[in-house]
């Protein structure tokens, strides 16, 4: 499911104007959290999470580890944000930030 350089320049477009819609602090990835990754690209299917974590080692594998949990694909990384895209079972016109 590897996206091409036009699809990833597309969504780069599109993600630029939203917001985090979910935050990784200390506790790291727990299932409350993973849960709402899921829901959130299931819904939206490219969203933005944040990453508040100092290191940056620790932080790049976090985000790496999320892409491969909820089988998506980074879209990009700028500092504490990654832009994590998963192409919905169903998706909702009304939700998604690819249809609107």
């Amino acid at each position: 499911m590897s996206l091409s350089n036009v699809q990833k320049k597309q969504y780069r477009l599109i993600g630029h104007a939203l917001n985090p819609v979910v935050m990784i602090a200390g506790n790291g990835l727990t299932e409350a959290v993973l849960t709402e990754i899921d829901r959130a690209l299931e819904d939206h299917e490219l969203i933005k999470v944040r990453f508040s974590i100092m290191d940056r080692e620790v932080r790049s594998d976090l985000i790496a580890e999320t892409s491969k949990i909820m089988k998506c694909e980074i879209v990009q990384t700028i500092g504490k944000v990654a832009l994590f895209y998963r192409k919905a079972l169903e998706p909702n016109p009304k939700l998604s930030n690819l249809l609107r």
